[in-house]
């Protein structure tokens, strides 16, 4: 039998810039008496950038700015962008909920960097071997709501690669790759709740994912794609003007080059096909410039 523990302990105090938090996480969890070797430690972001000063007084678009890295989709006044932890959120992460009017808190410079450096302070102080996960709330392609993902983490194996084997019907698993630190975020998300003053978590029940001591792990940044490895680097409509634009800059969230077939087969499906603004597009798009194809496009 298999169970999993998740409590979020009550009473954290407000947190302020230059606070311990080491001593605060301590203190809310009995002075360290509450954790095993094997726990997992989450804490949310926001906590963690409140004690790291993270905090600005004025305006939210441009603390917006600040942190975006590329504009990937906007709709409205909602802005979905790449920020510069790699990171493609509303709003570049940056939140004005629990923090003082006419403030906002920006996700920490480096969130894997938090989470060693907490784990290091616990295990210095306890002796226990915990692994630590920095938590922020995001939305989902294709679903309505949110949940919370890991945007940092030390000691954790964070994803689980079952490449290679086979299940129990013999079928081989190809690309099997279980985001666990993201389903541990989540599962915290779970006790500690949006207005409950709970912003620490732990999940009891997954030892075999925690590292040694010595071994902090690739950190929750291994899980960002590289730019360009995701199949919507663009949202819709901004994908199409991109294309048309045609500007150096903007390929690179396009991805891969696309083999001389596949190209070919989205020049046929213009209805023009003398239309050599959509064919620079489609060209664009798929990795190539027009005049490359026309010069080296198969012969039938």
């Amino acid at each position: 039998m298999t169970r999993l523990e998740v409590w979020a302990p009550d009473g954290f105090p407000e947190v302020a810039a230059g606070d311990d938090l080491a001593i605060l996480v301590l203190a809310a969890l009995g002075g360290g008496t509450d954790l095993v070797d094997g726990d997992v430690v989450c804490v949310t972001s926001k906590v963690v950038s409140k004690a790291e000063g993270r905090t600005r007084v004025g305006d939210r678009e441009a603390a917006i700015d600040e942190e975006t890295e590329r504009l990937v989709a906007r709709r409205g006044a909602t802005r979905i962008v790449r920020n510069r932890l790699g990171l493609i959120m509303a709003a570049a992460g940056v939140d004005a909920s629990n923090v003082a009017p006419g403030s906002v808190v920006l996700l920490p410079l480096d969130p894997d960097a938090s989470a060693r450096a907490l784990r290091r302070e616990v295990h210095a102080r306890t002796g226990t071997n915990v692994a630590v996960v920095v938590t922020d709330t995001s939305g989902r392609a294709w679903r309505e709501g949110q949940t919370d993902i890991a945007v940092g983490a030390a000691g954790l194996l964070v994803a689980e690669d079952f490449a290679g084997r086979t299940d129990p019907h013999g079928n081989p698993l190809v690309v099997t790759l279980p985001a666990v630190a993201d389903e541990i975020a989540g599962a915290a998300e779970l006790v500690q709740g949006k207005l409950g003053g709970r912003p620490v978590a732990i999940v009891r029940g997954r030892a075999d994912l925690v590292l040694p001591p010595d071994d902090d792990g690739p950190g929750a940044a291994s899980l960002v794609r590289a730019e360009g490895g995701d199949l919507f680097g663009w949202g819709a409509r901004e994908a199409v003007v991109r294309a048309l634009v045609g500007d150096e800059a903007d390929r690179a969230p396009f991805g891969q080059e696309a083999d001389a077939d596949e190209l070919s087969a989205a020049l046929r499906r213009l209805p023009d096909a003398a239309d050599r603004t959509a064919a620079a597009a489609v060209c664009f798009a798929h990795g190539w410039r027009l005049e490359d194809w026309e010069r080296d496009r198969p012969q039938a």
